[in-house]
């Protein structure tokens, strides 16, 4: 880094600086600094200290800066500070949590292996009670191939440091063991580790991918990192529970509980104590009660060796004044808490003094950065120095004023450092300035010298640049030359799961077997038949008739899923017609809205509409001030939009994805484009707030441009109205947003050329007609919010232009979510709190009827706070009025229905409140939750549920259920399923909504597939089933894989077998994932295979059987559907070449037989050999 570190070394404050440092205990105070500069002097002037721990006031600002520290020393971590107040709700995210284990991880290595490492936190987080660093140590699980492991105790132990057992990992935090095969994944790696045994020594160690559970590289030895914050001996646990409820009983007292006579306040307060320690007892939650279980306890600042760290306080004057807040709402929070029973007096002393904080890294190399000179409070520096640096004004888009500047730069002899986000930018800025006479040069070599007056142009991130006028050294970032635009995160690798594959079954679920309807799950049995045995799938039926389905044959199986999930659906009777009736009405009906489908996608086909000329020098300046990464589906969606547009045809594009994935911004791309060939655009929104929100994003990110923007919707007065739609017939108005006023008779356009439609689905019969009369001729995009799945856009491939978004966007920042028993103090604080930095609050309370008291109740709370309510019954006027006053910032807290469910999108409202959280769907809980957390700050979803008298255990599973979702495991996938059934009746109207309840989802799609298919004259599968009955054990033995749940899906998998590389695939998933595979098990996989082969020839029924004789055969009788498709000619020829061993019995019902001694095949496994090679070669011969 000489290249950015050398030039200090000129500047007189540099040299005073490192001779105080040459003894510790001598704080320095520098002033003249400015934001950027900091991080850039931290490195510079002392990257001799191997630790650096930089602590600021601001939590977004400590994650900047982080930011800007990777560009100088890549270790640089961002350590995030334990929220006081919440801490102690029933349920918290893990994500920071995590984020924390992996910095104090990163210390340790850094520690023991000598390298460098610089952390950024906040001052709340060295306020923090932690356990000493040597615990941690203590506690690593060291794995090297060859050790022996007694896996019993090894389990003991992972419980011990804070791992969860489950059956299969889908998150950090969890273990799981099967046989000899033990799966971890730690919150300080990005992907987990498998651990194989042979006996009890290790013989692999490997990194898998969680999403497909497979491999992904070997590696000889594996540190576990603890997964908790507070590890404790079995000792201190003893002598911690009994000290909490002497603490208990002792606060009980001060609370009045020995009172004969208690008031109602008194009562509650008891009754609440009792409750918090009954909870505490269940969930052995020790981190509440740190202060009862163990007296070592260090700071943050002391994990770092006082001889090799330099501390850096940045702001000292804001820190303190940040510390001020902090302790303030913690000491009010916490004496309303112990005089309302919420918490014992140990519990309000989680927070070291500032002055001991202070104290420890006063003793050390300390030094204080700020922009100001002044005296910092409870600091005595040694020694004062002032380094000056200056901003760097910004240019504004203009590269001329940036050349001029640069110019003048190198006649004083200036070093100048231009740093870009993108290669291929700081490529032409190089070639850009050479054209204004300008030499610079491109290079990522940072160990040479700069020379004054020359220019480097390099790569990398950096948020502002800055200027250091004394030694002739400035560094110019690219958001300086550029409007201000959010810097490009550099997006994680998105590994999801296609949700149509995730099909969690359970005994009592509802499943259709396509051949006998709906029926109830009842798990998997072995059965033996004539000594043969094999895994059975019991279905129930009604009538309590039960129907066993062969393993092999689940691929005509599925899951029952339909939109509405509370209604249980009919069970059929075995045997009976009425499934066939159902089936035969839903086939109409498919190929029904197949056939429109097809005919209106050819009518489009064939009319020529306008060709928009490919993209310009301004489409690609105004798509780069997009402040975000585009997410991989986004760009796809984008450019396929744009291709529709330069082509002849018209248009007809429908952009699905969740709320937040970018559609809007696919639409003001495509509006754009089409506004610069003086085409006008309409962008057509169900409601006057959505039609306010994209007006102000049009205009925002338009601005400077020439182009006029304009709405249409009742916020406008009369008057505006009648400009807008003179300025629309003129053609003056470029983008015209507006709800259903946009379809009235009096707007006329002067040349529309694209219509954007948000949310078609929540228009009315009437409008939609009107919609179609636009849409003539003239290019469209829809934007729909209900994600619909994979399987339906498969099959309207070809029929329906379809982007689909399922890439969630750059990970802003996570949203914290607090599962809690409905607490006053909770709410006060959580209001009060968002309002303190400037926010607003959702507070979901979904009864209309007493939302009034509700919105008074919060009021009371919070007196200082402007409080509303909202609610769809509302007069529509008046709550328009409502929703603008929240978006304007006018409201703090709005307490609704679920009505900001749909589209809202406010990145002010940081922090949601749900009432009554337990009686959501999962899927609507994720909807609302994801309103909030859509800037760059934390926010903060609190989900509320009553105590009342709920059993325990049902109360448990639900809440368990949204702490899953907390960190988005499993539930979410099934909150997405049941959005997207929603979505597929969005996409295909809603007269097929009740054809899909009748059969389940998945059949239905398989059905409008087939009906496609048909259409389009692509041929279809045979639709009967084909048996396949082998004398022959085929079965995953239950000690092989033990979750039903994972054998189910596995079983799913082998039926769906069609190829050989398939096959060897699964082959090595198994013993990748499970161990090595039994006998019964590969004949498993090879009878999917035969039946997958023998389906597509046109066999109905094979069956092997072992004939008894002197030398004993194996007889298989295959019989052929009469239609199937096969050349009879070239029968006699395939008998022929079997030399009498095949034989074709013809009649109504045609089959081969197939006889082969036993010599020439020695077993099971070889006679299936040979039946794939005689139906390949049957295959070959046969088949048309």
């Amino acid at each position: 880094m000489k290249t950015f570190y050398a030039p200090l070394s000129e500047l007189a404050g540099i040299e005073q600086l490192k001779k105080d440092f040459e003894v510790t205990g001598q704080p320095v105070m520098i002033s003249g600094c400015i934001d950027t500069q900091k991080i850039h002097l931290v490195h510079a002037a002392v990257n001799d200290y191997r630790f650096r721990l930089i602590i600021t006031g601001d939590e977004a600002k400590a994650r900047e800066m982080q930011e800007d520290s990777r560009f100088f020393d890549k270790s640089s971590i961002y350590y995030p500070a334990k929220d006081f107040i919440f801490y102690s709700a029933d349920v918290h995210g893990n994500q920071l949590a995590g984020e924390r284990l992996r910095c104090i991880q990163k210390i340790i290595a850094a520690q023991d292996n000598k390298t460098n490492i610089t952390v950024i936190t906040t001052i709340d987080g060295c306020v923090d009670m932690l356990m000493p660093l040597q615990r941690y140590r203590d506690n690593i699980i060291h794995f090297k191939n060859s050790d022996i492991i007694d896996t019993e105790k090894l389990i003991s132990k992972l419980v011990g440091i804070g791992y969860t057992r489950v059956p299969m990992i889908d998150g950090q935090g969890q273990f799981a063991v099967r046989g000899g095969i033990i799966d971890i994944f730690s919150y300080t790696d990005e992907t987990p580790v498998r651990i194989e045994l042979w006996d009890d020594e290790i013989d692999s160690i490997r990194f898998f991918d969680v999403e497909s559970q497979r491999s992904v590289e070997k590696i000889q030895t594996y540190d576990v990192f603890p997964a908790t914050e507070w590890i404790l001996s079995e000792d201190e646990i003893d002598a911690g529970f009994e000290k909490v409820k002497d603490e208990v009983e002792k606060q009980l007292v001060t609370l009045g509980n020995d009172k004969k006579k208690k008031t109602q306040q008194e009562m509650d307060s008891c009754n609440r104590l009792r409750h918090a320690y009954a909870d505490f007892e269940r969930t052995r939650d020790y981190s509440k009660f740190i202060l009862s279980f163990t007296d070592e306890i260090e700071g943050f600042t002391d994990y770092f060796p006082k001889d090799e760290t330099v501390f850096v306080l940045d702001e000292p004057d804001r820190i303190m004044e940040r510390m001020e807040l902090i302790s303030y709402e913690y000491e009010e929070s916490m004496k309303n808490r112990l005089e309302g029973g919420y918490v014992v007096a140990s519990q309000t002393k989680l927070m070291r003094p500032i002055a001991e904080v202070y104290k420890n890294m006063q003793s050390s190399r300390l030094m204080l950065l700020s922009s100001l000179d002044y005296k910092p409070k409870m600091l005595k520096p040694a020694d004062y120095l002032r380094i000056d640096a200056r901003s760097i004004s910004s240019y504004n888009n203009s590269f001329e004023y940036l050349a001029d500047d640069i110019n003048k730069y190198k006649r004083t002899g200036y070093r100048v450092v231009l740093v870009c986000n993108s290669r291929t930018r700081a490529a032409r800025i190089v070639a850009d300035l050479e054209e204004l006479g300008t030499q610079s040069y491109f290079s990522e070599d940072y160990d040479k010298e700069i020379m004054p007056g020359t220019v480097m142009v390099t790569y990398g991130n950096i948020h502002r640049g800055f200027e250091y006028p004394l030694i002739g050294f400035v560094i110019i970032t690219e958001n300086d030359i550029f409007t201000s635009r959010t810097r490009k995160k550099q997006k994680k690798k998105y590994e999801g799961r296609s949700i149509a594959g995730f099909n969690e079954l359970n005994v009592g679920d509802y499943v259709v077997h396509e051949m006998h309807g709906l029926g109830v799950y009842k798990g998997i049995e072995k059965i033996t038949v004539e000594g043969v045995e094999k895994d059975y799938i019991k279905i129930e039926y009604a009538g309590n008739s039960n129907l066993y389905v062969l393993a092999t044959q689940l691929d005509r199986l599925q899951k029952y899923a339909a939109s509405d999930t509370e209604k249980k659906p009919k069970l059929n009777k075995l045997g009976s017609v009425e499934w066939n009736k159902t089936k035969a009405k839903v086939h109409g009906a498919v190929e029904e809205i197949a056939k429109d489908l097809v005919e209106l996608y050819s009518i489009r086909q064939n009319q020529k509409g306008y060709a928009f000329g490919p993209d310009t020098v301004w489409q690609k300046e105004f798509e780069e001030m997009f402040p975000y990464e585009e997410t991989d589906d986004q760009l796809n969606a984008i450019a396929d939009t744009k291709a529709d547009m330069e082509s002849t045809r018209i248009m007809d594009r429908l952009i699905c994805g969740d709320v937040g994935y970018g559609k809007t911004e696919v639409a003001i791309r495509a509006a754009f484009k089409a506004v610069q060939e003086g085409k006008q655009v309409a962008y057509l929104v169900p409601t006057t707030i959505l039609a306010q929100q994209h007006f102000n994003t049009f205009e925002q990110r338009m601005k400077n441009f020439p182009l006029k923007v304009a709405q249409l919707s009742s916020f406008r007065t009369n008057k505006e109205i009648k400009e807008t739609l003179a300025d629309l017939k003129k053609g003056f108005v470029d983008v015209v947003i507006g709800t259903h006023r946009l379809l009235s008779k009096d707007v006329e356009f002067k040349d529309l050329g694209l219509l954007i439609i948000d949310e078609e689905q929540r228009f009315g019969v009437a409008h939609k007609e009107k919609i179609k009369k636009l849409k003539n001729n003239i290019d469209v995009l829809t934007l729909s919010a209900t994600p619909i799945p994979r399987t339906l856009h498969m099959s309207l491939v070809g029929i329906r232009d379809m982007s689909v978004l399922e890439e969630p966007p750059v990970d802003r920042v996570p949203i914290q979510t607090f599962v809690t028993e409905h607490n006053d103090e909770m709410i006060r604080e959580a209001i009060n709190r968002e309002l303190a930095r400037g926010g607003q609050v959702y507070y979901v309370y979904n009864r209309v009827r007493s939302i009034d008291e509700a919105a008074a109740h919060i009021q009371e709370l919070v007196p200082q706070a402007n409080v509303a309510f909202a609610h769809g019954q509302m007069e529509k006027r008046e709550l328009e009025k409502i929703m603008v006053d929240f978006i304007n910032g006018d409201i703090d807290v709005l307490i609704s229905t679920t009505i900001i469910e749909t589209g809202m999108d406010i990145s002010n409202v940081n922090t949601m409140i749900i009432e009554d959280a337990d009686k959501f769907g999962l899927s609507q809980l994720y909807q609302l939750r994801g309103r909030v957390g859509r800037s760059n700050r934390t926010a903060y979803a609190f989900l509320l549920y009553r105590r009342d008298r709920m059993l325990t255990e049902v109360a448990e599973k639900r809440l368990s259920a949204i702490r899953e979702f907390s960190d988005f495991g499993s539930g979410f996938k099934i909150a997405m399923k049941d959005l997207e059934i929603r979505g597929a009746g969005n996409v295909l109207g809603k007269s097929q909504h009740g054809h899909m309840a009748a059969v389940g989802y998945d059949l239905y799609c398989k059905m409008l597939n087939e009906a496609v298919n048909d259409l389009k004259g692509i041929k279809n599968e045979y639709s009967f089933e084909t048996n396949v009955d082998l004398s022959v054990d085929a079965y995953i033995p239950s000690t092989y894989i033990k979750s039903e749940y994972q054998k189910l899906d596995i079983y799913k998998r082998i039926a769906a077998i069609e190829s050989e590389e398939e096959l060897s695939d699964m082959k090595d998933e198994l013993v990748d994932r499970y161990g090595s595979l039994s006998t019964p098990a590969v004949n498993l996989l090879n009878i999917a295979l035969i039946k997958s082969m023998a389906h597509k020839i046109g066999i109905m029924e094979m069956k092997g059987t072992i004939e008894d004789g002197p030398s004993g055969c194996y007889k298989t009788v295959m019989k052929v559907y009469p239609k199937a498709e096969i050349n009879t000619e070239a029968i006699s020829d395939f008998i022929d070449s079997f030399g009498g061993a095949m034989k074709l019995v013809s009649g109504s019902q045609p089959q081969f037989i197939w006889r082969v001694t036993k010599k020439k095949y020695n077993n099971a496994g070889e006679y299936l050999t040979g039946i794939k090679e005689m139906l390949k070669l049957m295959q070959n011969k046969l088949q048309l």
